[in-house]
């Protein structure tokens, strides 16, 4: 049976990391098993207010005690490897080995990669490279370059997102511990590109989102292994909560 989590935008009405934990916490109290949050500094049109995802999720690890949590994605191409690790380290040992750390290249959509605006690397293909340059010296930095170590080992589980139909990703994401992928029109879609996904060799989590009150069977059936339920950008606390009561008993 798939494990289920909240997927929240902190964005707009959700942009307050307090109201978010508040969530998170009901959430656990209910019997979900993840609360994971977007990682973004800037979104389009009509959202104007977002929070860091790292400070959103220390208020969640300490409102809960048992939520697998993280962000889904975090473009490793806008941060410093060395930054990020000490941020993970820190976190997952204050989660008590909860954290769960998503990566990607970033969405084009949403203007955050304008180099001319952030000063950042704007090309897909460059941001590629980056993202598994900064893959290499995270396992560098938790493997004991720095310390203390996170408290998860060998390593903070690395999920890697991949936006359908794209199939590159999908050998970068055996390597690690999950996939992501993005923008799946069914479950048939889901079940190919499981089909084309190089044996990892290991236990692997496969992790799709959609709506409420969708039905999660069909992609159970398909392969996911972790069933997100999703807001789009501008949730709502009164939309999240009815679903987090409404979903299960």
């Amino acid at each position: 049976m798939a494990r289920r989590g909240i997927f929240v935008a902190p964005f707009d009405e959700l942009s307050e990391a307090g109201l978010v934990a508040e969530l998170a916490a009901r959430a656990e109290g209910r019997g979900w098993d993840g609360f994971f949050v977007w990682d973004h500094v800037e979104y389009r049109d009509p959202v104007r207010a977002v929070a860091d995802p790292w400070i959103t999720l220390t208020a969640v690890a300490l409102a809960t005690r048992r939520l697998v949590l993280g962000p889904l994605v975090t473009p490793l191409a806008r941060r410093r490897p060395h930054q990020l690790a000490r941020e993970t380290a820190t976190l997952d040992r204050l989660s008590g080995g909860r954290l769960v750390l998503g990566v990607g290249l970033g969405s084009d959509r949403t203007g955050e990669f304008d180099p001319a605006r952030f000063g950042e690397e704007g090309e897909p293909r460059a941001r590629a490279s980056l993202l598994d340059q900064g893959l290499e010296r995270l396992l560098g930095y938790w493997g004991g370059e720095f310390e203390p170590l996170p408290l998860q080992q060998p390593r903070i589980p690395i999920w890697v997102a991949a936006r359908w139909p794209h199939r590159r990703p999908l050998s970068r994401a055996a390597r690690f511990d999950g996939l992501f992928p993005i923008d799946l029109p069914g479950p048939e879609a889901l079940a190919a590109l499981i089909a084309e996904l190089p044996d990892p060799g290991h236990p692997f989590d496969v992790v799709v989102t959609n709506p409420a009150g969708t039905d999660s069977e069909p992609w159970v059936e398909a392969g996911a292994t972790w069933c997100l339920t999703g807001f789009g950008p501008q949730p709502t606390e009164a939309e999240v909560g009815e679903a987090i009561d409404a979903a299960l008993p």
